[in-house]
């Protein structure tokens, strides 16, 4: 695979974040998400990955709130065969391929048009690629509305500017007769936070959208239901976590309050 120059913009650029750290997590010898095309990927980019800084614990967090994000697609897709899946913010995650649905599926994979261009010159592709802006409308036109779905935002939550998450929300569930949604919610102050994280401060993004109590988006008007509350501090795969991360992350397991502080999956029914 020859090497490329990837030109982005700063947000976009976040999408290399989660593919160096996905890659990072491969090459590990327990891995906890084992993406070995994302490592393929990312060693044929030009890059200086260096300067993102990551962290132990942000390839570990990272790799397990994909695996944690698959097994929903995963159990959807069991329960109906026929769905749609539309992977939000995409980036350059190769989600399918782990996946790996039965042809009926209807899966779109939807970003900014110059990343969905990346996808389609350097992975190779099995699912429908929009490129578009996901503060806009418009998003749904080329999707049919027919059939369940399963609608995975990794990752994108903080970095919508004011209500467009909210807004985006309505306008998918009611597109669709039913689905689900399933995303990593960070709390105001993780999102806050965010803003010093090394490696949000190397890309010189500001991101600021998050909510604390699960149960908020049940009031945003897209008739949403809570399902699940996911603390990704007391999932099996910790026992992977490289220490000293892994018994810190136990620790902070034993309180409901810093675990939600932390990375956790939120499930919703509509």
């Amino acid at each position: 695979m020859a090497r490329w120059q990837p030109k982005l913009g700063l947000v976009q650029e976040t999408l290399l974040l989660t593919l160096h750290a996905r890659a990072l997590d491969a090459k590990l010898p327990s891995p906890i998400l084992g993406d070995t095309l994302s490592a393929e990927l990312a060693g044929a980019i030009d890059y200086d990955f260096g300067r993102l800084k990551v962290k132990p614990s942000l390839v570990a967090t990272t790799a397990l709130r994909a695996r944690k994000l698959d097994d929903v697609v995963r159990a959807f897709v069991a329960v109906h065969p026929e769905c749609v899946v539309l992977d939000l913010g995409c980036g350059l995650d190769p989600r399918m391929f782990r996946c790996d649905p039965p042809p009926n599926v209807g899966w779109y994979d939807i970003d900014f048009p110059e990343v969905v261009k990346l996808r389609s010159e350097h992975l190779p592709s099995r699912s429908h690629l929009i490129g578009a802006d996901l503060t806009e409308s418009g998003l749904l036109d080329d999707i049919p509305g027919d059939r369940p779905a399963v609608i995975i935002a990794e990752g994108l939550l903080p970095f919508m500017p004011g209500d467009s998450f909210r807004r985006m929300t309505r306008e998918l569930a009611g597109h669709f007769p039913s689905g689900e949604l399933a995303l990593n919610g960070y709390t105001r102050f993780a999102a806050w936070a965010m803003k010093y994280h090394p490696t949000i401060k190397a890309l010189g993004i500001k991101a600021a959208q998050g909510f604390d109590d699960p149960r908020e988006p049940e009031s945003w008007g897209a008739g949403l239901e809570l399902v699940e509350e996911q603390f990704l501090t007391r999932a099996p795969e910790v026992a992977l976590f490289p220490q000293p991360l892994r018994a810190l992350t136990r620790l902070t397991a034993r309180s409901t309050g810093l675990s939600r502080q932390g990375a956790r999956i939120l499930r919703y029914r509509f």
